[in-house]
């Protein structure tokens, strides 16, 4: 995948996340039961179950090419915090903003330096969403597709 395949925003970091936000949509529905999935069964046209549902991505910042850490705040009784090097696309608006969804491995916390400290093995979705600048970034590495079920 190069910048500027499918799209020509200008920011290479945009068009690529861009794409795999486009591709994990075509193979993960976001229900796992809904009409358009029963209608679909009816007619024949189920889509087999993907092995495969996420592309993992590590964002570097403008400027100081440090790393990209996100932080979240979970929706409990002490409402902690997590923080994640490491992104799962959701969605990318034509200003090159995008939701991403914090990915973490179970039980594991964010090394407060470097994100190669981490694994990215067993990553899993935290269902915590925030939304970025793609135009704040000047890399995006992209790590080997996962089933980064929650």
């Amino acid at each position: 995948m190069s910048c500027g395949k499918k799209f020509d925003s200008g920011s290479c970091v945009c068009d690529i996340l861009r794409e795999i936000a486009d591709a994990q949509q075509d193979i993960l529905a976001d229900c796992d039961v809904s009409c358009e999935n029963s209608i679909n069964e009816l007619l024949g046209e189920a889509r087999p179950t993907p092995s495969k549902d996420t592309v993992p991505v590590l964002l570097y910042c403008d400027g100081n090419c440090e790393p990209f850490k996100g932080f979240a705040v979970k929706d409990n009784h002490d409402k902690d915090v997590v923080a994640s090097f490491f992104f799962r696309v959701k969605e990318v608006f034509d200003d090159c903003c995008a939701v991403l969804e914090l990915l973490r491995a179970p039980g594991e916390e964010a090394d407060p330096k470097s994100p190669t400290k981490q694994s990215a093995k067993d990553l899993r979705r935290t269902g915590l969403c925030i939304t970025v600048d793609l135009k704040c970034f000047c890399h995006v590495t992209c790590l080997p597709a996962i089933n980064a079920i929650p």
